[in-house]
């Protein structure tokens, strides 16, 4: 699930940003030399990232230092990305955020990633909210977008929401994805934190 998060959302940025740089390359080459700065940048975090996982799967080693993993703290790196690829990203916090377990923080973080990297790839134009909201006992993680939406058939069949839906049944919880009534796509996850928090 890391390796296939990691890779699915740097890949569609960067290729976003290829195509932007390819099509202003000769009209405007500052603008294209900001998206090839765009996936250079990319591109070294998710290498990084892919050291990081690589070398736990690798090693039996007990001590072997591993970089920290992506927390909801990280969620403007992450909107950064979505935004230079031409994705408008609002985030929302309602409650305190306070207190979650390393885990809920990861899921929640690949749940938002895995979401935003779909809606680069499925949208065409669009915008996309990120939701969060605090309750004593949850977390809920809802990414919504106005773009173009996807057919109902597919929903369920690619391995990103194959993915989130393990990572939030691993907690109990629930995770509703699909096209919206108004138009664009919803992923909405409950990740129940109990007593962890």
């Amino acid at each position: 699930r890391e390796l296939h998060d990691v890779v699915a959302h740097s890949m569609s940025v960067m290729v976003v940003q290829a195509g932007a740089a390819r099509r202003v390359l000769t009209t405007n080459p500052e603008q294209a030399e900001g998206a090839l700065e765009a996936i250079e940048s990319t591109g070294r975090e998710s290498l990084d990232e892919m050291r990081r996982i690589l070398g736990v799967l690798r090693s039996d080693d007990e001590e072997l230092e591993l970089a920290p993993a992506p927390t909801i703290d990280d969620f403007s790196r992450l909107i950064d990305h979505c935004e230079q690829a031409g994705l408008p990203v609002a985030l929302e916090v309602d409650g305190e955020p306070t207190g979650l377990p390393a885990s809920v923080e990861m899921s929640a973080y690949r749940i938002v990633q895995e979401s935003l990297t779909n809606t680069l790839k499925h949208a065409g134009p669009a915008r996309a909210t990120v939701r969060l909201a605090y309750a004593d006992d949850e977390l809920t993680v809802a990414v919504t977008d106005d773009g173009r939406g996807a057919a109902v058939q597919t929903i369920g069949s690619g391995q990103g929401l194959i993915g989130m839906r393990e990572r939030v049944e691993a907690f109990g919880g629930t995770l509703d994805a699909g096209p919206r009534s108004g138009g664009g796509f919803a992923v909405t996850a409950v990740l129940p934190v109990g007593g962890a928090r």
